[in-house]
């Protein structure tokens, strides 16, 4: 749609998805009005940008209670790296040795170190986090998170870019685990502000994000004047059960800013006209404000059907070989096919 914000894309679609969920959902809850979740709050909350909400568990983090503790594998590296964070993950009825114990060995099946816990019983911590950190901040810990007896939480450590993932894998487990996540319903949310750009450690430079025809926010003026690692995108998505069911962005139709924001990763004006050229000459002749979403039906089909996997809704799915063994595709390309696009196979027998 031309000349919209965000809001009005989001208030045009969000109604007819819904009314779509709420056809065949069989009677299941569906969400209306949707929550917009920043991304930075999405990834600290959550451990994802495609957050299951179905899941009550939310992170927290908690890293001034091991500064400077007796629990000295957090609080060395807390001392020497001052990004490096711990973050709670709260587990509800979680608290007995043999759960926090299988999440332990669940955590070093996942090529990690392991998952330090605790866990409550007759008003106290245990565990040797507990033992090692001692009975005030265990019990600081268990206000903030607002637990009681019966229940644990479980600990990760590291720089947030690093260990996020691993932290959001670890909520979804416990969730399902503990039977926490309410399997029987349909919940949306649009993750909204996402970052523009992200420090490329392989290349070590700026390189964007996502999206880099999406609009920045603040437009040429922030790419001028901000840190580019601060300026967020006017991008979005909208997020079912943990799934990304669309994607869209208010989008950059401005050739002086399209070049200003390629400009800081690295290319120069003559690259962004080389390579983009057809975009880049078509937006001089002038094109209004737009923006939109795409919707992946597939996925909303897979949702609604309660399927796992693309391939158990999908007419004609492809194996792990991208091979369509129903239409036995792709099949072998003639001599005179090859010959015609200028291609010599070199394939042993």
């Amino acid at each position: 749609m031309s000349f919209v914000t965000q809001e009005e894309i989001w208030e045009t679609i969000e109604p007819v998805i819904t009314n779509v969920f709420e056809e065949f959902a069989d009677g299941k809850p569906v969400t209306r009005n949707w929550p917009r979740i920043a991304y930075d709050t999405a990834i600290r909350t959550y451990g994802s940008d495609k957050p299951d909400l179905r899941n009550p568990i939310e992170i927290q983090a908690v890293t001034d209670h091991f500064r400077g503790s007796g629990f000295g594998v957090f609080a060395n590296q807390i001392a020497s790296d001052e990004k490096v964070e711990v973050w709670a993950i709260p587990a509800k009825t979680g608290g007995s040795r043999a759960f926090c114990d299988r999440m332990n060995a669940w955590a070093q099946g996942q090529g990690q170190p392991g998952l330090g816990y605790i866990f409550f019983k007759d008003g106290a911590g245990s565990g040797p986090v507990a033992k090692n950190i001692g009975e005030e901040r265990t019990a600081a810990i268990r206000t903030q998170l607002g637990l009681g007896d019966g229940d644990a939480v479980f600990f990760v450590l590291g720089r947030p870019e690093k260990m996020y993932k691993f932290a959001g894998e670890a909520r979804v487990k416990i969730g399902l685990d503990l039977n926490l996540t309410q399997l029987d319903q349909f919940k949306m949310c649009w993750i909204v502000d996402f970052p523009f750009y992200e420090w490329s450690e392989e290349e070590k430079r700026i390189d964007f994000a996502h999206n880099p025809f999406s609009m920045p926010q603040g437009g040429i003026d922030a790419l001028n004047s901000q840190d580019p690692l601060t300026i967020k995108a006017f991008q979005y998505d909208a997020v079912c059960n943990g799934f990304e069911i669309a994607s869209g962005s208010i989008r950059n139709q401005l050739p002086e800013t399209m070049v200003k924001a390629f400009e800081l990763t690295g290319k120069s004006r003559a690259e962004v006209e080389e390579q983009f050229g057809g975009l880049y000459r078509a937006f001089q002749y002038g094109a209004p404000p737009h923006g939109g979403a795409a919707f992946g039906i597939d996925r909303v089909v897979m949702l609604l059907c309660g399927a796992q996997n693309l391939r158990e809704i999908t007419l004609f799915p492809m194996n792990q070989q991208a091979e369509d063994l129903l239409m036995g595709a792709p099949s072998p390309a003639a001599p005179k096919q090859l010959r015609e696009l200028s291609i010599r196979l070199s394939v042993k027998e």
